[in-house]
């Protein structure tokens, strides 16, 4: 006869491989912090997600954040240097988004970077995927937090070289607790547009002569960094207008595209330009249109 203890062991050891076998319909999937089936249709997420504005409760209780975006495709080697960056007291104020190259085993660092890692694509160096990947970071901070009013693009190889408080202050014009972005006049997106390169030429004509044409003019292409600090109206317009379908899929594509879509949008009446010299270039809102 069997007791009743060996009975029990019996049937537990009998119902494991039932276990194992029915644990994912049992078990929630493990999901990444944003799913996205399509970089289309997380696009048009965002994109619908920002049509209707922050409730007044919504603006109240929450204050503005900086989304930092990271590109990486190996692990992020300055990540202690951040974890100070990020530090507690401010945790309310910044959000943190990783796209990190999917078969390059990156390693999750830890600490203010836990569950912070987005759905990622495979990137290549100066091609358009880089861009690619930028908008589905961008896409990934629109919907994942209203809250988010600049959107600082960053790579592995970047540092902090001043405090977070100093960074947010000056973003949001030295507002001691802000609460409304809009409150302190137009923001300001920060991004590298150079327009004197001395082989510019040679660069619009990379491909070919004139093959950016009518899209891209001549007048209108620029060069600059690809990393970036955009408001929340720039990221949606960088998220709805695919800056590498301007015909500037280059071998220099990435560092080509999104100066150029600018160079073209900021002129229209919408936009103007700011700029502090002939090789930097600070994209402002109108006053009458203020809202990030």
């Amino acid at each position: 006869m069997f007791n009743t203890s060996t009975i029990l062991s019996i049937t537990l050891l009998l119902t494991l491989p039932l276990l194992f076998f029915y644990s994912s319909h049992i078990l929630p999937p493990k999901h990444p912090l944003i799913p996205q089936p399509t970089d289309t249709s997380l696009s048009r997420r965002a994109i619908l997600s920002s049509i209707h504005p922050l409730t007044e409760s919504t603006r109240t209780n929450s204050p503005p954040k900086i989304a930092f975006l990271f590109l990486t495709n190996t692990d992020l080697h300055f990540a202690p240097l951040w974890q100070k960056f990020f530090h507690p007291k401010h945790q309310n104020l910044y959000n943190i988004y990783v796209h990190a190259y999917p078969t390059s085993a990156v390693k999750n660092p830890g600490g203010v970077f836990n569950n912070r890692f987005i759905a990622a694509k495979k990137t290549r160096r100066a091609s358009p995927t880089l861009i690619s990947a930028a908008r589905r970071l961008l896409s990934a901070a629109i919907l994942d937090d209203p809250s988010n009013y600049y959107f600082a693009l960053v790579s592995q190889t970047c540092i902090p070289l001043h405090s977070f408080h100093y960074t947010y202050k000056t973003l949001f014009h030295d507002s001691q607790k802000p609460t409304e972005a809009t409150r302190y006049g137009p923001l300001l997106s920060y991004i590298e547009v150079l327009s004197e390169e001395p082989q510019l030429w040679d660069r619009y004509n990379a491909r070919g002569e004139n093959v950016m044409l009518p899209e891209v003019p001549f007048d209108k292409f620029r060069v600059g960094s690809q990393f970036f600090i955009l408001t929340r109206k720039h990221s949606l317009m960088v998220v709805s207008n695919d800056p590498s379908d301007l015909s500037i899929n280059t071998s220099q594509g990435t560092v080509n595209s999104i100066p150029s879509m600018f160079t073209i949008f900021v002129y229209t009446e919408a936009f103007n330009v700011k700029r502090k010299d002939s090789k930097c270039a600070i994209v402002a809102e109108r006053k009458t249109q203020a809202q990030s």
